[in-house]
């Protein structure tokens, strides 16, 4: 029982710090000088420090590597793989950065982890893997 509560509060924590780094990146109107390329800086500032999690050692690795890597990370559930998803394609599909192909098949492969994870089907991310794949 002790395990469960700890793997739970982990999920929790991960969703928050990736919910805080989606509201520093998109919340305000504040950051109208920030380009995407600090937006991405800052991302993986953030997630090194807060979570451990390396995004430029995850987009260097193959589907098969990248999954296992992601997967290793107890806090990451398919709530929150798809929370990541959505702040990597929201900087590209939002401001066509110029570095944004890695990045969005990055985004689709975290997506479609999330359909291999997840018990229920989302329309909304089914949209958001559509316009991916239509962008690139």
């Amino acid at each position: 029982m002790e395990q469960k509560d700890y793997l739970l509060r982990e999920i929790e924590k991960i969703g928050l710090i990736i919910s805080a780094i989606r509201q520093k990146l998109f919340g305000g109107n504040g950051n109208l000088s920030v380009t995407v390329e600090n937006q991405f800086e800052t991302l993986k500032e953030m997630l090194l420090t807060e979570t451990n999690f390396d995004l430029d050692k995850f987009l260097s690795l193959n589907i098969e590597e990248s999954n296992e890597y992601i997967c290793s990370f107890k806090g990451f559930s398919a709530e929150n793989i798809e929370h990541l998803a959505e702040c990597i394609s929201e900087m590209c599909l939002r401001d066509k950065y110029r570095g944004s192909k890695k990045y969005l098949e990055k985004a689709l492969q975290l997506y479609e982890l999330c359909n291999s994870k997840s018990k229920t089907y989302s329309l909304e991310r089914e949209t958001t893997i559509n316009s991916i794949k239509s962008v690139l």
